[in-house]
C-alpha cells in the first residue's frame, strides 16, 4: 500500500516544517508549497490525497482563491481540503463561520492546530484506521 500524499500550502515555513515532520513520522508523504500558485501547480502535477490550506498568505485572501481554483479544476475537485488558519487571531473584525458551503472546504482548524486531532480527522477523511492498540500483558480485555 502506497503512502498517502498530503500537500501543505502555507507561507509560514516553520509551520510547514513542523506539520510536515509530524505527518511524515505518521507515514505520510508530504508536498510543500509556500503560496497559492505553487500549491495549485503541485496539486495538478501530483494529485495529493488531501490538502492542508492556509487562508492568509502573502496576498491577504490568497488561500480563499486557491481553494476555489482547486474546486474548479475537474481533476482536483474531489480532493479533501482542510483549512488551517490563524485568520480569527490576525483579523479581529473579520468573522466568517467555518462553513464548507461558502469556502468549499472539508474541515476547518484554527491555528494553533492540535496535531493529534488533525491526524485523527485526516485518517477519518482518508478512510484509514488507526493501528490497533495491544492490551498490556496480564490485563484482561473488557467483555
Amino acid at each position: 500500500m502506497r503512502a498517502k500524499i498530503i500537500l501543505i500550502v502555507d507561507d509560514d515555513h516553520d509551520f510547514v516544517e513542523a506539520v510536515s515532520a509530524f505527518l511524515e513520522s505518521n507515514g505520510y508523504l508530504v508536498l510543500k508549497a509556500y503560496d497559492g500558485r505553487e500549491g495549485l501547480k503541485l496539486a495538478k502535477m501530483q494529485r495529493p490525497d488531501l490538502i492542508l490550506m492556509d487562508i492568509l498568505m502573502g496576498e491577504r485572501t490568497e488561500g480563499l482563491f486557491t481553494v476555489h481554483e482547486i474546486r474548479r479544476a475537474p481533476q482536483l475537485s474531489g480532493i479533501p481540503i482542510f483549512v488551517l488558519t490563524s485568520m480569527y487571531a490576525q483579523v479581529a473584525d473579520f468573522r466568517i463561520a467555518p462553513d464548507s458551503a461558502w469556502l468549499a472546504h472539508d474541515e476547518f482548524f484554527s491555528k494553533p492546530v492540535d496535531l493529534p486531532v488533525l491526524l485523527e480527522k485526516m485518517r477519518e477523511r482518508l478512510g484509514e484506521t488507526k493501528p490497533a492498540v495491544a492490551e498490556p500483558a496480564g490485563r484482561k480485555a473488557e467483555p
